[in-house]
């Protein structure tokens, strides 16, 4: 799956930042082949939540994004409610986490790890 296939706008992206720290974090890991798998699940506060872990294979269906050196899959399921959002690392008084600025969301909880629509 091509992000550009039906428009000029990204189906999601990748904020300069996100890929800078996901390239930090994988620098510190064994496996050359491994990709940060974005992905939605039921659960959290707000009825979905974001879930964020490590793969080595991509699946047909996969949303393939690559910047700057490193790959982020969204599965064709987790793309359905995150067409158009951008995976951000920000770093803020509070902490520092991955944030998903997505325009699907019509709520969300305090910490924004889990979204309804």
């Amino acid at each position: 799956m091509t992000e550009t296939a039906t428009t000029d706008k990204p189906l999601v992206s990748l904020s300069d930042s996100a890929a800078k720290r996901i390239a930090e974090i994988l620098k510190d890991e064994d496996d050359d082949n491994l990709m940060l798998r974005v992905s939605i699940s039921g659960g959290g506060c707000s009825g979905f939540q974001y879930g964020f872990s490590f793969d080595d294979t991509r699946s047909e269906d996969d949303l393939v994004i690559e910047k700057d050196g490193v790959t982020v899959l969204v599965d064709s399921m987790s793309l359905l409610y995150m067409g158009g959002a951008e995976i951000d690392f920000v770093e803020d008084l509070i902490g520092a986490s991955f944030q998903i600025k997505n325009p699907n969301a019509t709520a969300q909880c305090g910490c924004g790890s889990s979204f309804s629509v």
